[in-house]
């Protein structure tokens, strides 16, 4: 997932709402034969969208955003600037809540039968009932280690808060990736809604503080491959390009439980080319462009008949591809309310 900082999508979300900022290329035509697409930066093989254009002779107008809230932003706006977005599953139930999402009929979308159930069954901790999201990608949050600078088998979060490595831990410079490491070291949901426990997790980061490193977020990943640091916590999707660049780094899904992140491809309420936009979805649900773009950005795909043919050295990587009982361990984000968001936000100040 391209994840950000909440903080950060705080401050591009206020900065958008405040500008009005609407992109030019959507006062281009709403014909039948356009859809718009808001994706995130790097996030589709580029071959693909012209392939779609060649094979539908439907026009793309393609836009992409750098967080979460930065797409809100924008949606809450107007929510027929696009047809079809991409947002992560916490943004999906916000959204959803809010009345900014169309239901899919999934008789017009046929290939999501190449969905894993599993990964649907998912998706409906956040989408209730499978009617607003075709998941494109998922993956854990863990910890990345070099192991030229550890020698013991990591298992545990509790490795973080471990003095050996002082100055050599890198965290997440975000709210949620944050607490969710501490919660579930604490043995608590990463979706607490608890004030009790979100203080012992605030309390827990703050004594991991001097510890480590940096807060980061696009740099856990440089850092790592530079062997700046020892641990970092990352998302999964980074571990292929990470490993490539520098093969003495490992990955670990803690046993106390992380993050399962996915995101997913929704329509608008406000969509204008609603059977485009779900033509858009079946195309991207079919196995050989599923395919092509896990190539491309190597994000597993939830595609099983893609999944078939991935290369077995990245199918049989739990790094990669988490195993079900990997799966089953980790928890999906939910939208907690503002209110929640702004505790989350506060105790976080607190923390750094």
């Amino acid at each position: 997932m391209k994840k950000q900082s909440f903080i950060v999508g705080i401050v591009l979300s206020l900065s958008l709402m405040l500008t009005g900022c609407i992109d030019k290329s959507n006062s281009e035509g709403t014909s039948n034969n356009v859809v718009k697409v808001y994706n995130w930066g790097d996030y589709i093989d580029e071959d693909v969208i012209a392939q779609f254009e060649e094979e539908t002779g439907i026009t793309v107008i393609y836009d992409t955003f750098s967080t979460n809230e930065e797409l809100y932003a924008k949606i809450s706006s107007d929510p027929s600037l696009y047809d079809v977005i991409c947002p992560s599953d916490y943004m999906i139930e916000k959204m959803i809540q809010n009345n900014l999402l169309a239901k899919i009929n999934w008789d017009n979308v046929p290939n999501v039968k190449n969905i894993d159930p599993l990964m649907m069954k998912r998706v409906s901790d956040f989408d209730s009932n499978n009617q607003y999201t075709l998941p494109y990608t998922f993956g854990t949050v863990g910890i990345l280690y070099n192991t030229t600078m550890v020698d013991e088998d990591i298992t545990s979060w509790d490795v973080l808060w471990d003095e050996t490595y002082k100055n050599n831990i890198i965290m997440q410079d975000s709210v949620r990736d944050a607490f969710a490491v501490a919660l579930k070291k604490l043995g608590y949901s990463l979706n607490s809604t608890n004030e009790h426990e979100l203080e012992e997790a605030k309390d827990l980061l703050r004594s991991q503080y001097p510890l480590v490193k940096a807060y980061a977020i696009d740099e856990v990943r440089d850092k790592m491959i530079n062997g700046a640091a020892a641990l970092g916590v990352i998302y999964s999707g980074e571990y292929l390009y990470c490993t490539e660049e520098n093969p003495d780094l490992a990955y670990v899904v803690p046993e106390e439980g992380s993050n399962l992140w996915i995101d997913g491809w929704v329509i608008t309420s406000g969509s204008k080319n609603k059977e485009n936009a779900e033509k858009w979805l079946n195309f991207l649900a079919r196995p050989d462009i599923a395919l092509k773009n896990f190539e491309y950005i190597t994000y597993a795909t939830p595609n099983k008949a893609a999944q078939e043919m991935v290369d077995e050295e990245y199918l049989e990587n739990p790094a990669v591809f988490p195993d079900e009982e990997t799966i089953n361990r980790c928890e999906v984000f939910h939208y907690l309310g503002q209110e929640m968001e702004d505790l989350y936000y506060e105790m976080w100040k607190l923390v750094k």
